[in-house]
């Protein structure tokens, strides 16, 4: 494991696990918990939340990893083949998201963030799916205010 993946942790001695469980388990919420033992390897107490969260950014990984060894087509060609969603983007949108996929990624990685990428992955994946809804066709317009405005496509 990288030298972030734990930088937020903290550690506690089993026996605060045992003598102080709620005060270990109100921390793991918040962060990872790297309880050290004696009689065995340190064991790290985590959130489901954050267990899920570091699972998704590893699937993302993996995905990515695989779009950047295949060497056919552009990015956005090969991200396309990877999420098929991508195909209901314009293909200019196509290469933006394909770039702030990558960015955002990286970010998450270099920060142990995985929300930064898991939320530019949906929003992403909205807006295509939005696009594919048949919306962004027409100007949009509201009337709560008696003024009609015009609305800039996502």
């Amino acid at each position: 494991m990288s030298q972030t993946i734990y930088s937020l942790s903290r550690t506690r001695r089993s026996s605060d696990l045992s003598k102080h469980s709620a005060e270990v388990f109100a921390e793991a919420e918040d962060h990872p918990v790297t309880v050290t033992r004696r009689d065995g390897e340190a064991l790290v107490l985590m959130s489901q939340r954050e267990a899920v969260g570091r699972t998704r950014l590893l699937d993302i990984a993996a995905q990515l990893i695989t779009v950047t060894l295949d060497t056919e087509g552009s990015l956005s060609e090969r991200m396309s083949r990877s999420f098929p969603w991508m195909l209901a983007l314009s293909p200019a949108d196509r290469e933006t998201c394909a770039r702030d996929l990558i960015d955002a990624a990286r970010a998450s990685f270099s920060t142990d963030q995985s929300h930064l990428v898991t939320v530019e992955l949906t929003a992403w994946k909205e807006t295509a799916t939005a696009v594919a809804a048949g919306l962004g066709r027409e100007d949009l317009q509201w009337f709560d205010d008696g003024v009609v405005h015009s609305v800039e496509r996502p």
